[in-house]
């Protein structure tokens, strides 16, 4: 019954995923593409959708419809043709379970390798024993087990079958225990009319000519540039020299897409190669394989899908073809990226950064300022720390152990100040501005060292003072700025720093109290902060709340509305997540509860790294942006990547009436598809923001002494519940822990 549940769709969602988030039905295209044919790229998906469900399963078919589906064919001893990619059955599907204990091991091509192989079971057993494992580990489990093999004949066999694309190997091996290999082939596309078939054999492609209609496209796969291929027992970097000799037997390559762009040792492009302009000069199409959003991509990408596919397609000669296993990414980056770049930006969208472009450079410094203003951004921002001697700077906390080199040079000044955090640190406030200018800056991602950004600029860039900040966005011309307010009361009571007034003299002297054309926003989680600012009509107050809540009562929005304009949000209090945050659930009332009482709503942070996005944002940050735009209608989004907004903001694609557009996810659809009992227990309901949680003490007084924090300071406000939760874990590192994170990523 469990089967019969997961495999059975709800039908919104299938309506979804087919008219909304398919593949954009052909259009005549705006400009003559330079691939063989000048039309659009094909966009092959590797066994339907299986970049979210297993390999070849109904619901990665349904989810990639028009697309051309590639299949890995395995073979069973009786001739029953099967989908699964790789030798063995073990990786991508429950064979143990049928078989437990029954690995075999033989030689395949001069290899030994052991597993499940379909060759020792027959059609009957895989049909109705076998089903389909997610073989990444980073993609849902929800529906393992629970869906079956693609049975070629039996969905090639069906009134209106995909378009199809077979991928055939090891012909030798399957000669060795007792199947016609070639002849098997050759039945299937004869029967079926199958679009493609491609082998990394050359003898088997050689074997199949002339016994195939010339309407289906014959391909030499290239496999890795060292591995050696069967018939010629040379290796694949050698043969791909010598394209003529491939035009006898193939109309066309599938190749590792580092054959076009390759990658070095330090994870940074290298120089393109001639093959694609080489192999078209031939009348050779070229397909580049390998693509995934949530596989490693070159640092030159920045986690953005989108970004790699438009190399492909953008740069010089387009590949003919991309074969992915997220068609969705790849179609949108066709129809709705390429050749958009210098389009202006639609819709009111603000682009936010966050510390500048962060992901490129270090936060806050001089040149990730600059690169979020070349990016598109409308609105670049300043966290604002004050150093011990009072000098107003931008950093995106007061510890600085993370976002600079601190823990190399004054490990001595760790200190813990729970006002402020919960976990130790090294903070501003106990070192001079002269002591912070001897630090460098780094590049800091809080989703670890598995994830980094942009090494080689990793320690760029210098530290900017609000002024030079404010100087810098006036010279700019941008189009407005965030100035973003932390631990006022704290500094004020213990550390006698006035960092609501540095602030205030600061926009003052750059004229930003007078400004008339660019906006202004004054940021901070404490509304007596804001209240500093009400009466200067140039600026617009933004209390950014940091809680994961569920509701904002409509006392709560009146009250918000008392002290600010507009309110920031975290994720999580627009969309409310379940399967351990990992799929989207349904959308709060927040997000209309604050527009209703005339707030400005922003949300923050979205990032590309596919680890931070949702199942349902099928790891392409295209589509959270658009769900949270779209659905949500978020007025601004804080973002570390602004060129990933921008683009977004310039496509006709981001226009939900143009056809094709970039839908968004629906919140619960996914969710439907998935048997509760797969799921972790469910997190109780996020609580509401009360009035309480708005409104500050008073800000007190400027402590006079400059030596020590107060013996008896004032009631502060404490780091939020939302901080605490998330520094919890941190609270038992040691000082040697810190030292070994700093020499990671300062490589000293």
């Amino acid at each position: 019954m469990n089967k019969m549940i997961t495999s059975l769709f709800l039908y919104s969602l299938l309506v979804h995923a087919t008219v909304a988030q398919q593949v954009p039905l052909p259009r005549p295209p705006l400009r003559k593409w330079t691939t063989l044919s000048g039309n659009e790229p094909l966009v092959v998906s590797r066994g339907g959708f299986s970049g979210l469900f297993p390999e070849g399963t109904p619901n990665a078919l349904a989810f990639a419809k028009d697309t051309t589906i590639l299949c890995n064919l395995q073979l069973t001893k009786d001739g029953g043709a099967f989908c699964v990619t790789g030798t063995t059955l073990d990786k991508s599907t429950n064979i143990n379970v049928f078989d437990p204990n029954k690995t075999r091991t033989y030689n395949i091509n001069g290899k030994n390798v052991e597993g499940y192989f379909a060759v020792d079971y027959t059609a009957k057993d895989i049909d109705e024993n076998v089903f389909m494992v997610q073989s990444i580990y980073t993609r849902p489990d929800f529906y393992d087990q629970s869906l079956p093999v693609l049975n070629v004949d039996a969905v090639l066999g069906d009134q209106s079958p995909p378009k199809f694309w077979l991928n055939a190997q090891y012909e030798a091996f399957y000669t060795q225990k007792g199947v016609k290999f070639v002849d098997r082939v050759v039945e299937l596309v004869t029967q079926y009319q199958i679009n493609y078939v491609s082998s990394p054999e050359i003898g088997f492609l050689k074997s199949i000519n002339g016994k195939v209609s010339k309407t289906t496209k014959i391909i030499f796969q290239l496999l890795g540039a060292n591995e050696v291929e069967p018939t010629t027992k040379q290796p694949y970097g050698t043969i791909v020299k010598d394209l003529l000799a491939i035009k006898s037997y193939a109309s066309a390559i599938m190749v590792p897409k580092e054959y076009i762009w390759p990658v070095k040792p330090d994870n940074y492009l290298g120089l393109p190669t001639k093959l694609v302009s080489d192999a078209h000069k031939l009348g050779l199409e070229v397909y580049a394989s390998g693509f995934a959003n949530d596989f490693t991509l070159s640092y030159n990408y920045s986690y953005d899908p989108t970004a790699e596919y438009m190399q492909f397609t953008d740069k010089g000669d387009s590949v003919d073809g991309v074969v992915t296993d997220f068609p969705t990414t790849a179609s949108n980056a066709i129809a709705c990226f390429a050749n958009n770049q210098s389009l202006p930006k639609k819709g009111p969208t603000l682009i936010i950064s966050n510390n500048g472009a962060s992901s490129v450079y270090p936060g806050s410094t001089d040149l990730a300022y600059q690169q979020a203003i070349d990016d598109g951004s409308d609105i670049i921002d300043c966290s604002v720390q004050m150093s011990k001697d009072g000098t107003a700077f931008c950093s995106g906390a007061a510890d600085l152990i993370q976002e600079t080199t601190a823990v190399t040079k004054f490990m001595p000044r760790t200190s813990t100040v729970p006002e402020v955090q919960a976990k130790s640190g090294i903070f501003s406030f106990d070192l001079t501005w002269s002591e912070i200018q001897t630090l460098k800056p780094q590049i800091y991602n809080a989703e670890g060292p598995d994830f980094p950004r942009n090494p080689a600029e990793k320690n760029s860039g210098k530290f900017v003072t609000l002024a030079e900040f404010l100087e810098l966005a006036k010279t700019k011309a941008v189009p407005g700025i965030l100035i973003n307010i932390q631990n006022a009361a704290y500094l004020a009571s213990n550390r006698s720093l006035d960092i609501v007034g540095a602030v205030s003299s600061a926009l003052s002297n750059a004229s930003f109290d007078k400004e008339s054309t660019k906006q202004v926003l004054i940021q901070s989680d404490d509304s007596q902060v804001l209240t500093k600012f009400k009466d200067i009509p140039s600026y617009k107050r933004v209390l950014l709340v940091d809680d994961r809540i569920g509701d904002i009562p409509r006392p709560t929005a009146d009250e918000i509305k008392k002290y600010a304009d507009a309110v920031n949000l975290v994720k999580s209090a627009v969309f409310s997540v379940e399967g351990g945050g990992s799929l989207l659930e349904g959308m709060t009332n927040v997000v209309r509860e604050l527009k209703d009482a005339n707030l400005t709503v922003f949300v923050h942070n979205l990032k590309n790294e596919f680890i931070t996005l949702a199942f349902d944002f099928w790891s392409d940050p295209n589509i959270a942006m658009a769900t949270f735009i779209q659905n949500a209608k978020v007025d601004g989004i804080v973002t570390d990547f602004p060129a990933t907004a921008s683009r977004y903001m310039r496509s006709p694609c981001s226009d939900p009436n143009h056809v094709p557009t970039i839908l968004p996810a629906q919140p619960g659809d996914l969710m439907s598809t998935v048997d509760p009992q797969t799921l972790p227990p469910a997190e109780s309901p996020l609580p509401p923001l009360e009035v309480d949680n708005v409104v500050d003490p008073p800000l007190p007084a400027v402590s006079n002494s400059k030596d020590e924090p107060s013996a008896h300071p004032p009631p502060t406000k404490p780091a939020s519940s939302s901080s605490f939760r998330a520094n919890k874990v941190n609270i038992g590192l040691s000082l040697v822990v810190y030292l070994v994170f700093a020499l990671l990523f300062t490589g000293h």
